[in-house]
């Protein structure tokens, strides 16, 4: 089985490759944040409290999202694999998912990380909250979600590393630009 992890800043492209990744390798694209936002469209108990959560600029708890990330690995059967867009976001969730996937006879192939500089994602997110009218892409929500980012997720580059599955992208270009050097990463790895 492959799986990959896809993870960046907010506002870095990760939703857009991961699709776009999935698609090719034919992966199941798991987006714990896909997966909130319909729980939050249909009202739901967990949507409730998620939308309080994001809506602060605040990381979802480790509990919920493992909850959430078993349910999605267990409902998907006799696939290629996985990527996970968005999650891990921290070392202890790194942890569990290394746990989980070691008990579901699984592991993480490679982990793709596209770097963007601060200024870049604070302007694609203003300019996708006024195209899309997303709540949650303020700039003061943006700039605390950047600080619980580089505090908490970029501390992973270095657990992948040691791991040897990093693969590091630039992730400024077009989109078309950014998918044809994460392709070449990964069929060269």
């Amino acid at each position: 089985m492959f799986n990959l992890i896809l993870f960046g800043p907010p506002g870095s492209g990760k939703g857009t490759q991961s699709m776009k990744i999935a698609e090719k390798y034919g992966l199941e694209h798991i987006s714990t944040g896909e997966i909130f936002r319909n729980e939050i469209r249909n009202k739901t108990t967990i949507g409730l409290k998620v939308k309080n959560i994001i809506e602060s600029g605040e990381l979802v708890t480790d509990e919920l999202l493992l909850e959430i990330l078993q349910y999605e690995l267990k409902k998907h059967k006799d696939i290629k694999g996985f990527i996970f867009d968005g999650y891990p976001r921290t070392l202890v969730q790194a942890g569990h998912l290394d746990q989980l996937m070691e008990e579901m006879n699984m592991k993480i192939s490679y982990v793709i990380s596209l770097d963007v500089h601060d200024d870049e994602l604070i302007s694609r997110l203003l300019l996708r909250a006024k195209e899309t009218n997303r709540s949650d892409d303020t700039e003061e929500v943006i700039k605390q979600r950047l600080v619980v980012y580089n505090s908490q997720t970029k501390p992973l580059i270095d657990y992948y590393s040691k791991q040897k599955k990093l693969l590091k992208i630039h992730g400024i270009g077009s989109i078309d630009d950014i998918f044809r050097n994460i392709t070449y990463e990964i069929d060269n790895h």
